[in-house]
């Protein structure tokens, strides 16, 4: 079974979440499986595994609409996109589309690194259920990233296709902290800084942390920081990296005293499973994906609450329940693997190539 994995969505310059997820799965599924994927800027490659690739349009290219053309020719027996906007017109072989999270149905705002034309249709598709399902149906089987999202995709009946899960996961090869080492008086957030991230109620509950510094540490737009900044009472220290490497990421983890989320809305969580994987405990708000993935091993609070959230940190602050908390944020963390989502990817993969073949007899 010849698999294609739709890479176009990776990211130039550093991973979001959804250029990561790809990159990782492509990784992971090429030890066990025949896999290529599809790129559309070579630079895409530098984040990439080293599997062969074919250089087509662009995702967000009007051309998209007869992508399919294309794809005939390679000869796959199944494409999988981790997306769900792929075109589709006119395949000769089994589609797998992916949908994340719904998160844009509540929360409206687009991704500001998409064009103007594409952010209006964005806003336009989220106003009603019915596009979604028009793309989702297009799919022989249609994957998600969490029980969470399959509950919703079920609650609003999004497809007649089979939804499966393939999970996230962080990032291996690193060797968890020792809780006997302490921690720095810091906190970080990774992630966008999106209206649903709530990163204000952080800001704010770091008035009542005068001995903490909060590290933000996602790029930002000078906008939005000058915005952040003014909210910043003046007894906190929050410091603004606008973006780290992996390695100093890495470094700031083994070191700090709990990674924070407090967002509205998630498709997964990823931040929490990497800072788990390092032994570092989480502080994140109550919500149904958060608990799904943290499951005890996180202190959760509710997201409009600077108190609760500064009253979190506080009982990190007694030594025993820290080092509890970071021993089980890594056997937490030990349940999520690439190895096994690639597994149920190279399973969901052939029966999309046979419920296509059943319907194409």
């Amino acid at each position: 079974m010849k698999i294609l994995v739709d890479a176009r969505f990776t990211r130039l310059d550093h991973h979001d979440g959804i250029s990561r997820y790809g990159a990782s799965l492509i990784a992971a599924a090429a030890r066990i499986a025949d896999v290529s994927m599809l790129i559309s800027d070579r630079r895409q490659l530098a984040l990439l595994p080293e599997v062969p690739y074919t250089l087509i349009n662009s995702p967000l290219s009007p051309a998209e609409l007869f992508v399919a053309a294309k794809v005939n020719k390679l000869g796959a027996d199944v494409v999988v996109c981790p997306m769900q906007t792929m075109g589709s017109w006119g395949r000769k072989y089994a589609l797998v589309l992916t949908l994340h999270d719904l998160i844009y149905y509540e929360h409206p705002e687009p991704p500001g690194f998409l064009p103007a034309p594409v952010r209006v249709l964005w806003r336009l598709y989220h106003k009603a259920f019915w596009p979604q399902r028009l793309l989702l149906n297009r799919a022989d089987v249609v994957a998600t990233i969490s029980s969470t999202t399959a509950a919703l995709i079920a609650k609003y009946r999004l497809t007649r296709r089979p939804v499966r899960i393939v999970g996230n996961a962080p990032q291996h090869g690193h060797t968890p902290r020792d809780p006997e080492t302490g921690a720095d008086k810091t906190l970080l957030y990774m992630g966008s800084f999106m209206p649903y991230k709530n990163v204000e109620t952080m800001i704010a509950g770091m008035a009542e942390l005068p001995d903490m510094t909060l590290h933000l540490l996602s790029r930002i737009s000078p906008e939005l920081r000058a915005g952040l900044e003014a909210q910043v009472p003046a007894a906190a220290n929050v410091v603004f990296h606008n973006g780290v490497t992996d390695a100093e990421y890495d470094a700031m983890l083994a070191r700090t005293t709990a990674l924070i989320s407090l967002s509205r809305a998630e498709g997964y969580g990823l931040p929490l499973v990497e800072a788990m994987s390092h032994g570092t405990p989480v502080i994140a708000s109550d919500i149904p994906i958060f608990r799904e993935v943290g499951d005890d091993a996180v202190s959760y609070v509710h997201p409009d609450s600077p108190a609760e959230f500064a009253a979190a940190v506080r009982k990190l602050e007694e030594p025993e329940l820290w080092k509890a908390r970071s021993r089980r944020s890594v056997e937490r963390a030990a349940d999520f693997s690439w190895d096994s989502s690639a597994r149920k990817l190279v399973d969901l993969a052939g029966e999309a190539v046979a419920l296509r073949n059943g319907r194409v007899r």
